[in-house]
């Protein structure tokens, strides 16, 4: 058996207030109506009945639209209330405003029809023109609040969808924000990993030889590697901190590194890996009139840079060769290194090198593929990281 939830506050007092109110106007002997079947204090029967149905106005509209309506036909039988007559209008006004959608649009036509047709009875019963002040009294106390309800609820679910509207809008805000922070975070680790892991792995490798082999020319050669690869990695440090402390002021930004710089770059590497036995070429095939587009230009290198790094750190002794060759739609990247036990020291591997260049070809929309491969020429393994990056039109040629 289902309960009808606590009266609202407002509709208590509006209760109360139309009971007293229709009780003082029969004690003062004020009516609406004479000469009825049921004079005196049946006027009371239908107030109380009505002052009810005011209690569950919000919380069950519907029944309480269908008492009032009861209690207003057994009014006419009295002497009449205005208390009454005021109070099925409020009743008409909440059954719209916080009934059902289908009763929101059902009421006031339903209102209207009870008035027309409560106006061409009078006039046929009474034949008179003042049968159609009846049609304006019914008008009044049931078209009129049916058309306020409707008006009010509009008005409230108006600003309701306004509301969610504005709650939504801030959610894609936060979500956007969030979403470029993380990004602008990925940015930078891929940064910072790209910039800094080449010389920390090469100062880790040198160093752990100078430890473990016990030569005075080893370790000399060791430490000239380790100052020269701090001193380098120092360097980008301080700029990318520069670059992070100095965000929006008005500075020329660093050059991005570009292809022209892969021979260095190779260079370096070949000096870093001379004490482990690998041996690095670069094979860039490339026609050197064609314009590159800037972000495909530092993603190329950056997946280079940080092949070479796992090369330092995990090859054994070998060739690692660096192929670029350029077709009309993409420029493809290829570094080729050995695969196996490396013997001697090395170092850990957390694999955010590779995250961070699949990550830079997946915002090119391009292809990547790192893993251990078949040798076509001796059949033995090798580790090969291949990157096809577009460059059509999507993407600016620089």
């Amino acid at each position: 058996m289902s309960v009808l939830p606590r009266p609202h506050r407002e509709d208590v007092l509006i209760s109360a207030a139309g009971l007293l109110g229709g009780v003082l106007l029969w004690v003062l002997g004020l009516h609406t109506q004479g000469g009825r079947l049921l004079p005196g204090a049946w006027v009371l029967v239908p107030l109380v009945a009505i002052s009810l149905a005011e209690l569950i106005r919000r919380s069950a509209p519907r029944t309480a639209l269908l008492v009032a309506t009861l209690a207003l036909v057994a009014d006419q039988f009295t002497v009449g209330s205005v208390a009454t007559v005021a109070m099925f209008t409020d009743i008409v006004y909440a059954a719209v405003l916080y009934g059902s959608p289908s009763a929101a649009r059902r009421i006031p036509w339903g209102t209207a029809v009870v008035t027309v047709t409560v106006t061409v009875a009078a006039l046929s019963w009474l034949r008179s023109p003042e049968a159609l002040l009846l049609g304006v009294v019914a008008g009044a106390i049931a078209i009129a609040p049916a058309t306020t309800g409707v008006l009010v609820r509009n008005h409230r679910d108006a600003a309701e969808a306004a509301r969610l509207r504005a709650e939504q809008t801030a959610l894609l805000a936060e979500i956007d924000r969030t979403q470029a922070v993380m990004a602008e975070r990925a940015r930078m680790a891929r940064e910072l990993h790209d910039m800094v892991a080449n010389h920390l792995s090469a100062i880790a490798i040198h160093s752990t030889a100078a430890l473990s082999l016990d030569d005075a020319r080893t370790t000399k050669d060791a430490l000239a590697v380790i100052r020269e690869n701090s001193v380098a990695g120092l360097t980008e440090m301080r700029r990318l901190i520069g670059l992070l402390r100095d965000a929006g002021a008005d500075q020329e930004p660093a050059p991005a590194p570009t292809l022209r710089a892969l021979d260095s770059l190779v260079e370096r590497a070949r000096t870093n890996g001379a004490s482990s036995g690998l041996t690095f070429t670069l094979a860039d095939r490339r026609d050197e009139g064609a314009a590159l587009p800037a972000p495909v230009e530092m993603a190329a290198y950056r997946i280079v840079q940080e092949s070479l790094t796992n090369a330092l750190k995990h090859a054994p002794r070998g060739p690692v060769t660096v192929s670029l060759d350029r077709s009309r739609r993409a420029l493809c990247v290829e570094v080729v290194s050995p695969y196996g036990e490396r013997p001697g020291p090395r170092v850990p591997g957390s694999g955010a090198g590779l995250v961070g260049m699949r990550e830079r070809v997946a915002l090119l929309e391009g292809e990547f593929e790192a893993g251990p491969v078949t040798d076509d020429v001796d059949g033995g393994k090798i580790w090969r990281v291949r990157a096809e990056l577009p460059v059509d039109e999507g993407n600016g040629a620089s």
